[in-house]
């Protein structure tokens, strides 16, 4: 079952530049890569210490200095990518942008900023990223492995083999926010350190047993704490490479020795990581401890790696996204023949607007899936339908999709029928509601051409679109007289368009 409409061709040739950036909780990554004879090669990196999970506040805002120094990064990281056409960049927000109470008071000036669209993706999206660059970045085996990932404001723990994330958790600890939370006032003790052990190991058996149901052969850590806390372990030779469990227990033993973070002194700290490193390391012993590990091998690539190789996945027409959406039809009992049908018609009705409308090819993969499972409210109930249908879109776990790209699908699932809410529409980012409103318009005129869910010959389309919101629709007169009901539905669609500023006009 196919009922993607045409995707036009956007493969990444030979000797194409992309980019992604990290928008993570305690750094910022950018790293630009080249498309080189079936390879990605890195030709550029930056990286800035932005802390941005420092600077929010209890009630979800941020503090103004640490959006300026934010802003002030994306604005450089700007400069580098202002050649790069729109598609060619993937930037991703994580942990410290989910905490924020309106995250598009911060995305707004920060989408200005970059130049490029900023996506807030989920704990487990943001997992299964991290495999992706971890995977990527070591070599292949196919026995499973237990990456861990502590970032400034979550953790991320995935089960993998080969290029396959098997589990994902994302546990709200990182090493700022724990680093703030029990090691505050910079006194370290060995009371607050028992304290966050045990805070921490709750967290961690919530999935633990999960996890070691699967069984791993090897242990891996990516990203900057795991970095930090193997050169400090290498260094001091308490390790002969990676991290080991003594180790651990050697900078836990240093850090309660120095009694204060100001006092640190840890041969190959860097300084930058010094006033977060506490944390990190509560969050690794109880790591260690939780799930009984005697070594971690240190990966060089991570998050940002992972953007890169899934960019180049969507382009090869191998895109999570898909795979997520076929799953959901199938534990939802779809009718698939119903959706065979809306989908050649919503193809059809699509490629006569593309070009008036600007439908790129995101926006014909969004058509697709929403054509896909716009009818998996069913499974719930016939009435609201559409309601039921937006809710399961937009709190399922849904692999590869972005927030924005889930709250976009679940608008247009809970707009194509009935009278369109103008609330759900304006809930979304001001840059995706223009593509909603005619995402929108194209389904419900599908959906509405095919209510007798049979397999009766439509008759000739022509579908114009002009100016922002105008729709003509014309068919032959004496299909309409030999359908009136579909007659009089149109009639009312043309009233119920209008709501979210769509005109049409039935010829």
């Amino acid at each position: 079952m196919n009922a993607i409409p045409g995707i036009r061709d956007r493969g990444i040739r030979d000797g194409d530049h992309i980019a992604a950036a990290d928008l993570g909780s305690n750094s910022f990554h950018l790293v630009v890569a080249r498309w080189s004879r079936g390879e990605l090669r890195v030709i550029d990196r930056l990286r800035e210490t932005v802390r941005l999970a420092a600077g929010v506040k209890a009630d979800g805002t941020l503090t103004r200095e640490h959006r300026e120094t934010a802003l002030t990064c994306l604005s450089r990281f700007g400069q580098r990518l202002s050649a790069f056409p729109v598609g060619r960049v993937r930037a991703v927000a994580t942990n410290a942008v989910r905490q924020l109470a309106n995250p598009q008071a911060f995305l707004v000036p920060a989408e200005t900023a970059l130049g490029h669209p900023i996506e807030i993706v989920s704990g487990r999206e943001e997992a299964r990223l991290i495999y992706q660059g971890v995977a990527h970045g070591m070599p292949l085996t196919d026995n499973n492995r237990l990456v861990v990932d502590i970032g400034g404001g979550s953790t991320e723990f995935i089960i993998g083999r080969g290029f396959d994330a098997l589990e994902r958790e994302s546990v709200q600890v990182g090493c700022i926010a724990s680093t703030q939370r029990f090691f505050g006032d910079g006194k370290i003790t060995a009371q607050r350190w028992q304290q966050a052990q045990s805070e921490i190991a709750v967290e961690l058996q919530q999935f633990g047993a999960q996890f070691v149901e699967h069984g791993w052969s090897e242990v891996i850590g990516s990203s900057g704490t795991a970095k930090s806390i193997a050169s400090i372990a290498t260094t001091n030779g308490w390790s002969d490479q990676g991290i080991s469990a003594n180790a651990v227990r050697r900078i836990r033993d240093s850090l309660l020795r120095s009694g204060t973070i100001a006092n640190l002194d840890l041969p190959g700290l860097a300084g930058d990581r010094a006033s977060v490193i506490a944390g990190g390391v509560a969050i690794l012993q109880a790591v260690f401890d939780t799930f009984a590990l005697e070594q971690m091998t240190v990966c060089e690539t991570a998050m940002r790696e992972g953007l890169l190789h899934d960019m180049l996945g969507r382009a090869m027409h191998k895109d999570p996204r898909h795979t997520s959406i076929t799953a959901l039809t199938e534990r939802y009992g779809v009718d698939a023949a119903q959706v065979e049908r809306v989908g050649r018609t919503v193809a059809l009705l699509a490629d006569q607007v593309a070009e008036a409308w600007e439908l790129d090819p995101g926006a014909r993969d969004m058509l697709g899936w929403s054509v896909q499972v716009h009818e998996i409210g069913l499974a719930i109930a016939h009435s609201q339908h559409h309601v039921h249908g937006a809710y399961i879109i937009a709190h399922s776990d849904l692999a590869g999709f972005s927030r924005q790209e889930q709250s976009l699908l679940a608008a247009i699932l809970r707009l194509h029928r009935r009278k369109p809410d103008q609330a759900t529409l304006r809930s979304l980012p001001l840059r995706l509601q223009p593509i909603a409103r005619r995402l929108t318009a194209l389904l419900r005129l599908a959906v509405l051409l095919h209510r007798s869910h049979n397999h009766a010959a439509l008759p000739e389309l022509r579908l114009r679109a002009s100016g922002e919101g105008q729709l003509m629709l014309e068919l032959p007169g004496d299909w309409l007289d030999q359908h009136p009901l579909t007659r009089i539905d149109l009639e009312t669609e043309r009233s119920q368009l209008k709501s979210i500023d769509i005109r049409l006009t039935v010829k």
